[in-house]
């Protein structure tokens, strides 16, 4: 059976909005990026929390003891409308017991590849690359 995602957004002032699935959670929007991540920062945010959350529990399954996981993420956009994003670049900084570049790399790349429904939901032409560091 196909699970059906749902959300409520609402306007609050300017380009303010706040939404989140019914009943549940919310988070703020803000088309000027002033009081909170616009649109666009918020679907680099998605995408980076997606792998994210993989990676977490790719390396839970491989028996690491995560310590720290930030992932610095940038997107390049087209100039003209509609300004998608033609690139997307996640840079994951890893720390962790039992962690070694080997198994942090093939965490991310099942991520990538195979789990993160985010990434896989954007155009295929958008260019996904990442960079990794050990702490």
């Amino acid at each position: 059976m196909q699970e059906t995602k749902r959300v409520v957004l609402t306007w609050q002032e300017g380009l303010r909005f706040t939404g989140g699935a019914p009943g549940g959670p919310s988070t703020s929007i803000d088309g000027d990026n002033g009081a909170a991540p616009g649109p666009m920062l918020t679907l680099i945010l998605a995408a980076a929390s997606c792998s994210g959350s993989d990676v977490v529990v790719i390396l839970q399954k491989m028996r690491v003891q995560l310590r720290q996981l930030r992932i610095d993420a940038s997107g390049v956009r087209r100039e003209q409308e509609p300004r998608r994003y033609t690139a997307i670049h996640l840079d994951y900084h890893l720390a962790g017991e039992g962690l070694d570049q080997a198994k942090a790399t093939r965490a991310i790349d099942l991520s990538l590849e195979k789990y993160c429904s985010v990434i896989h939901s954007l155009a295929p032409d958008i260019a996904i690359t990442y960079a990794l560091t050990l702490a």
